[in-house]
């Protein structure tokens, strides 16, 4: 081990040292951004860039573990990537389905698919839900994989499906509105029975959310890293981790 790897080393330990275990985030969301931008640097394509960010994503997920983050919700796929070039998407579901598989497989962790899974294709959404049903009953952290997602477009869903419930209650729309209350919207989420992100860490050094959890994250705390998701490290984990406990969350308040 270099200097530099032990430096690293021992300011890695004296982090984890340093966290309250009373203020660690229950619920932490990523954008794992960069991805792209970092192969490009490496000169190698694309597909390279996110088949390296998803080799890191099962490291992240033993970080959350070693703190006792009890969610984690993984944005892999938006909806608006769904309109990049065919074959670029072809190859990036087919990166997405064996991370799923492999994470699957671990039997670490319970992993549950959110987004509009009907804009997938149908063997991408197979190999999701057979994943959602295999780690149902896994003691384990539970892992949003948010592919084919979008913040708008979860909740037009969850008011569909909110519109549906009380249509076969035979509910008028005068008597809907007249009670509708923001639980109840939440009720149809994706997310619907988790805690809300606590925590929204973005890579890339990109600073906005696009989108990402837009209902459930109006009281979240923000950690933007510079560092391409490829080259995320526990370093900068706990550096997030250290972030949100120093802050004092007020709630909108």
């Amino acid at each position: 081990m270099g200097l530099r790897d032990m430096a690293y080393s021992l300011y890695e330990r004296r982090l984890l040292a340093g966290l309250d275990s009373d203020r660690i985030p229950r619920h932490v969301g990523v954008i794992l951004d960069g991805n792209r931008r970092w192969a490009s640097l490496q000169g190698t394509s694309a597909s390279t860039g996110h088949r390296a960010g998803a080799e890191k994503i099962a490291e992240f997920l033993r970080w959350c573990d070693e703190v006792d983050v009890e969610v984690v919700t993984l944005w892999l796929l938006s909806t608006d990537n769904l309109a990049r070039p065919q074959e670029e998407l072809h190859q990036l579901l087919g990166i997405i389905t064996d991370t799923v598989e492999a994470l699957a497989a671990t039997g670490a962790w319970r992993i549950h698919p959110v987004g509009a899974l009907d804009l997938l294709p149908v063997e991408t959404t197979t190999v999701l839900k057979e994943a959602d049903s295999a780690t149902r009953d896994i003691d384990g952290m539970t892992v949003n994989v948010a592919i084919g997602y979008g913040g708008r477009r979860e909740v037009v869903d969850a008011v569909r499906s909110l519109l549906a419930e009380h249509a076969e209650r035979g509910t008028t729309l005068d008597d809907l509105a007249s009670v509708l209350e923001p639980e109840h919207i939440a009720e149809h989420l994706y997310t619907r029975g988790q805690p809300d992100p606590d925590l929204v860490i973005r890579t890339s050094g990109e600073q906005r959310l696009s989108g990402f959890l837009l209902w459930q994250s109006a009281h979240s705390e923000f950690y933007f890293c510079e560092a391409y998701w490829p080259d995320f490290r526990r370093v900068d984990f706990l550096r997030a981790m250290r972030a949100y406990a120093d802050r004092q969350r007020r709630f909108g308040n």
